[in-house]
């Protein structure tokens, strides 16, 4: 006997699948349906299904891949994973769980914006939205020993407890006048500009950001404009992809020209796709890194801490951090992965966002991470042919 799947790979059109479900719940299943039909070879494009022929076309399904969408849609990841896929998943434990607490805990005892003479690289990230931006900006050691030397909004709030829904100062406020766009465009153009021109102290010496990833999710073009404008070389745009345990995990992507591929990050060749170019961030590798470098002792390799000797004041960022997201362990072709998804009430998590967006820099500017060796540069070696064709 041998033990299968129902899906080898899922869809990779994340957006249309959303979409699509979401006219399943709000319209019914045959205008899903007929959505599925005229866009059926963009939303089945990445699937690999056991069985091509199992789908229930009494109820009005009309392939297989439809048929693995609804269901896993019905019956909810987790069972779908362990009844179908023969993955179970792994649920989180309370003695693997990072709390608030731990987070608020883990200070460092250096002034805010203050960075600690062993580190060598300086990352920042900054998280769009209506209203506000989120950023923070991490200083790392050579061992991937992480230091938060600052974190905020802008505009900033000039208080210790809020939410992105209560924001009082704004950037619709900050620059009256401006449509919601314009608004993001001048507030993104100032916090960049003076987070990039801004000297960080180190000891007795300076440092200035190496690598700025902003988040193109929302306003791509935006970015790419600020980019163009003030960001330069340093700033580039991120995108944030969950790479589930049934899929082909980043390091096992056949390396093309023209593409980047780091260690859960990748940069795809963009030309003639009419796209900006930016990085992939797989961000259930990046989370968990970030919650178990909280829970890493002070000291150890792979530590990740906090500004400042006084926790209360780190509350909010605690909460973000710990608290709006939640986690099952998957099996799959590459090994467990921790797939990560916002509790139902959906609580605020953009500072999580943003430390996972500093961890993903910071690797992208030559940080490795404990067991990867560096990649050493191999001489081109040289043929006659080579030298027949320089000397002509």
């Amino acid at each position: 006997s041998e033990c299968t799947r129902l899906v080898y790979s899922f869809p990779t059109n994340d957006k249309l699948w959303e979409e699509y479900l979401e006219i399943r719940h709000s319209e019914g299943k045959s205008a899903a349906t007929e959505f599925y039909g005229r866009n059926q070879a963009a939303m089945d494009t990445g699937a690999a299904i056991a069985w091509p022929a199992r789908y229930d076309a009494k109820s009005g399904e009309i392939s297989a891949v439809q048929h693995a969408m609804n269901l896993r849609k019905k019956v909810g990841p987790e069972a779908f994973a362990a009844e179908y896929q023969n993955e179970p998943s792994l649920q989180q434990t309370s003695d693997q769980v990072l709390t608030a607490d731990q987070v608020m805990e883990k200070t460092n005892g250096h002034k805010r914006g203050e960075i600690p003479p062993a580190c060598t690289k300086l990352t920042m990230f900054i998280d769009i939205h209506k209203e506000l931006l989120f950023y923070a900006v991490c200083a790392w050691e050579e061992t991937f020993t992480g230091y938060v030397v600052d974190y905020g909004t802008f505009p900033d709030q000039r208080r210790l407890a809020f939410t992105l829904a209560d924001a009082t100062r704004t950037l619709g406020k900050m620059f009256p006048g401006a449509g919601t766009d314009g608004a993001i465009h001048a507030g993104l153009t100032q916090l960049v500009s003076a987070c990039l021109n801004r000297d960080w102290s180190r000891g007795g010496s300076l440092m200035r950001i190496d690598k700025l990833l902003v988040d193109m999710g929302y306003k791509p073009g935006i970015v790419a404009d600020v980019k163009q404008k003030v960001g330069g070389a340093t700033m580039m745009l991120a995108k944030g992809v969950g790479i589930r345990a049934s899929r082909k995990p980043i390091a096992e992507y056949a390396r093309k020209p023209g593409e980047t591929i780091g260690h859960f990050w990748y940069c795809p060749n963009v030309r003639k796709t009419g796209q900006f170019q930016h990085v992939l961030v797989d961000v259930n590798y990046w989370k968990r890194f970030v919650h178990e470098g909280f829970q890493t002792a002070a000291g150890d390799r792979g530590s990740i801490s906090l500004f400042g000797n006084d926790g209360r004041h780190h509350e909010l960022i605690a909460e973000h951090v710990a608290r709006s997201e939640k986690w099952v362990e998957v099996i799959g072709p590459g090994g467990v992965v921790r797939e990560w998804s916002p509790w139902p009430t959906r609580p605020d998590n953009h500072w999580l966002d943003c430390l996972v967006g500093c961890a993903a820099a910071a690797s992208m500017v030559g940080i490795m991470p404990s067991g990867e060796a560096s990649p050493v540069r191999q001489r081109k070696r040289y043929t006659q042919e080579d030298l027949r064709r320089k000397d002509a």
